[in-house]
C-alpha cells in the first residue's frame, strides 16, 4: 500500500493543531488522587468500555463491539498480552451507555471506580467521546477511543486521551479534493455552487469547517450558496431541502449520522432533487441505507471514510479483512475496523511499556509508532494535534452494481468515479 501525499489542507489542519494553544486539563474530582491501577497479577488485564448498544447510535455501536470483540479474541487467542515475561489475557466489560451523554460518562465512572478496570476504549460519536474523556483524564487513566473525530476533543490539552479517527475537516477536505479533480475535468461549473448542511455538533462544525476552508483556498472555483445546520435525530427536513432545492446548488454536501442520511435521503428523493456531486460525509455506502431507500435511490453518493477493505490486499490489512469475513460472514465496514485497530493499539502500547502502571502505558501510547491498517499503514498519537492521529482519508462513490470503489486519492483509487450524477438528467 502506497503512502498518500498530504494535501495542502492536510498541512493546514496540522499547523493549525500545533499553534493551538491548550487549555488546562480538569481538575482531579474531590476526594483525593485518581483511583491506581491494580498491579499485574497474573490474571486478566481488564479492559472497560462503553458503546451505544441502544438509542439513536445503536446500529453503529453494533459494529464497534464486533471490531473490538475480534481484537480481544484474537490476543487471547495467542496467549494475551505480554507484560513484564509473562502473558496475561484481556477481559473487556464492556456496557450500553443507551447513545447519552450522561450515561457514557456516569458509565466510566462506574467501570473505573466500581468495576475497577486497568484502562479504557472509547464510546461511538464524537459528543459522547467529549463527555467520557473527562472522566478517564480526572482518573487518570488511558482512554484510546476511534469513535470521535471532531478536533475540539483534542484541543484541551489532556494527557491521557488518544484518538484514533483522523480530524473531521480532513474529512470533507478529500471529498472536496476529489470534487476539485472534477472540475479540473470539466465534468462540473465553474465556479461550482455548493450547499453545505451540517449536524449540529462538533463533528458536523468541522466538516463544515473543511468545506469553507478548501473553497477559500481555491478563490474563484466554488460559491457556498447554503451553509446551515440541522438538529440530530431529525424527523422533517422538508425545509431544510426546500432551502436547499431553492439555492440552485450544483454540489449537496451533507454531514449526517446513518439515522439522519436515510431519513434526510429519503425526503430528498421524495421532493424529486438531484445534483451533479451529493456526499453525506463518512455515510454512504452502508448496505442498511441501500435496503431502506431502495438502491437506485443511493447511486453515485459518494462518502470520506477512514478506511476501505479495498486499500491493501496483502499484510495488516487484509490478514483482519480475512479474520473478520472468518468470524462474522461479511466483509468489514469502517466502523469494525477503527475499533479493532483502537483496541489493538492499547494492546501494542501495554506491551511496548512491559508494565500495567498506568503512567507507563500513557507515555508508550504518546510514543506509539506502529504499523497499521490505517489509511498510510502507520498510527501514532502526535503531540502537536493533541493526541489525535492524522492519516489522509479515503473516498468511495456507489456504483450502479451495488460497489463502492475507492475515487480518491488517486494512489489508492480502484475507480475514477463518476461526474456528473447521469440520474440527473433522466
Amino acid at each position: 500500500m502506497r503512502t498518500c501525499k498530504l494535501s495542502l489542507l492536510f498541512c493546514a489542519v496540522v499547523l493549525a493543531a500545533c499553534k493551538q494553544s491548550s487549555p488546562q486539563a480538569p481538575e482531579q474530582p474531590p476526594g483525593g488522587a485518581p483511583a491506581a491501577a491494580p498491579a499485574a497479577t497474573g490474571e486478566a488485564i481488564s479492559i472497560g468500555a462503553t458503546l451505544p448498544l441502544t438509542g439513536s447510535e445503536s446500529r453503529i455501536g453494533g459494529f464497534y463491539k464486533e471490531g473490538y470483540e475480534l481484537a480481544f479474541e484474537e490476543w487471547n487467542k495467542k496467549g494475551g498480552i505480554s507484560v513484564g515475561g509473562q502473558k496475561l489475557p484481556v477481559k473487556l466489560t464492556l456496557l450500553d451507555d443507551t447513545s447519552t451523554q450522561a450515561t457514557a460518562a456516569s458509565l466510566a465512572d462506574r467501570l473505573i471506580n466500581s468495576d475497577k478496570v486497568q484502562f479504557l476504549l472509547g464510546t461511538y460519536a464524537s459528543h459522547l467521546v467529549e463527555a467520557q474523556s473527562v472522566v478517564a483524564e480526572q482518573n487518570h487513566v488511558p482512554y484510546v477511543q476511534g469513535g470521535g473525530g471532531a478536533v475540539e476533543i483534542h484541543k484541551r490539552g489532556f494527557k491521557w486521551l488518544f484518538g484514533l479517527l483522523a480530524p473531521v475537516q480532513l474529512l470533507s477536505g478529500a471529498i472536496m479534493e476529489w470534487v476539485d479533480a472534477q472540475q479540473a475535468a470539466r465534468k462540473i461549473p465553474r465556479p461550482a455552487k455548493i450547499a453545505v448542511v451540517w449536524e449540529n455538533t462538533a463533528h458536523g462544525k468541522d466538516f463544515r469547517a473543511g468545506v469553507k476552508d478548501f473553497s477559500e483556498q481555491h478563490k474563484g472555483g466554488y460559491w457556498i450558496m447554503m451553509d446551515e445546520s440541522f438538529e440530530l435525530n431529525g424527523k422533517d427536513f422538508g425545509a431544510l431541502l426546500g432551502k436547499v432545492k431553492n439555492s440552485g446548488a450544483d454540489v449537496f454536501l451533507v454531514d449526517a449520522h446513518l439515522p439522519d442520511y436515510i431519513t434526510m435521503q429519503r425526503q430528498y428523493v421524495t421532493l424529486g432533487l438531484c445534483h451533479k456531486i451529493q456526499s453525506y460525509g463518512a455515510r454512504g455506502s452502508e448496505k442498511q441505507a441501500a435496503d431502506a431507500l431502495g438502491p437506485e435511490h443511493v447511486r453515485y453518493i459518494l462518502s470520506s471514510v477512514w478506511w476501505n477493505a479495498q486499500l491493501g490486499t496483502a499484510g495488516l490489512t487484509k490478514d483482519f479483512a480475512d479474520e473478520f469475513k472468518a468470524r462474522y460472514g461479511r466483509s468489514p465496514e469502517w466502523y469494525q475496523a477503527v475499533s479493532y485497530e483502537t483496541a489493538r493499539a492499547l494492546f501494542l502500547a501495554i506491551e511496548k511499556a512491559g508494565s500495567l502502571d498506568r503512567d507507563k502505558v500513557r507515555e508508550a501510547l504518546a510514543s506509539l509508532n506502529v504499523d497499521s491498517i490505517l489509511p498510510g499503514g502507520k498510527l501514532s498519537f502526535p503531540a502537536s494535534s493533541g493526541q489525535q492521529a492524522i492519516y489522509p482519508f479515503v473516498v468511495q462513490q456507489n456504483q450502479p452494481d451495488g460497489t463502492s470503489p475507492i475515487v480518491w486519492p488517486k494512489e489508492s483509487a480502484t475507480s475514477a468515479g463518476v461526474a456528473p450524477n447521469p440520474d440527473c438528467s433522466k
